[in-house]
């Protein structure tokens, strides 16, 4: 879940972070394959596959423009506003605006029957669940019907375990997103390898670096790729 991964990340000390150490401790032992060549018995070393893990250290930034002054990006304020009038809810999560601080509400429910809505969600809402908010601002939903972006930026840090295979001349990488953070995989690549975001993109042109996933646009989802040096 996002919240537990953001709050996961404030805490951390570790170097390699725990999460990528976890996956990564199944790829300790380089993976053999036994061949046989003019009946002599040889065997491949192939590659050995590691994992780098995507992990979100805070909530993405709301875009959205403010009516009081030029700035266009807005925080979660953490709380939710829920206002009952008879038999119908409505409930709205509070952003602040990053210039002015002034406060705008992103509808999560609007004159809903109270009785179809959910006792946990309820109760989720009226505690100002920091967990639920991570959830929402998820929610395409919800972004769509509040006609708002998120600014994910650098609320987001790429943990990939031991560094070893830097200088392989072969390089298998899971690529594992803790939350749906969409990011150019060329940045990813360039971060995760030391290389700089123009040679990442040559090397994708050339084949260097290839992928079932097209390494295009943003990803927010699981992928591999393999770079030869």
């Amino acid at each position: 879940m996002l919240s537990d991964h953001i709050a996961q990340s404030r805490t951390c000390r570790c170097t390699p972070c725990e999460t990528s150490r976890a996956l990564n401790r199944r790829a300790v032992a380089p993976v053999r394959r036994a061949s046989s060549c003019c009946g002599l018995l040889t065997e491949t070393v192939l590659p050995v596959p590691r994992t780098w893990v995507v992990v979100p250290t805070c909530l993405p930034l709301v875009l959205r423009r403010c009516h009081t002054c030029a700035s266009g990006r807005f925080r979660a304020s953490g709380k939710f506003r829920v206002n009952a009038n008879h038999k119908l809810i409505d409930a709205w999560l509070l952003v602040l605006c990053a210039g002015c601080r002034g406060t705008v509400k992103l509808t999560v429910l609007e004159r809903v029957n109270v009785r179809s809505v959910r006792p946990e969600l309820l109760r989720r809402l009226n505690d100002n669940d920091p967990a639920l908010i991570a959830e929402l601002l998820q929610d395409d939903a919800l972004l769509r019907r509040n006609r708002v972006s998120l600014d994910w930026g650098t609320t987001w840090r790429l943990d990939r375990g031991s560094p070893d295979h830097q200088d392989d001349e072969v390089v298998d990488v899971r690529v594992h997103f803790a939350a749906r953070i969409p990011i150019r995989p060329a940045r990813l690549i360039a971060e995760g390898c030391g290389l700089s975001r123009a040679e990442v993109e040559r090397l994708i042109a050339e084949g260097g670096i290839v992928s079932a996933t097209a390494l295009t646009g943003k990803l927010s989802h699981d992928f591999t790729f393999t770079l030869k040096r």
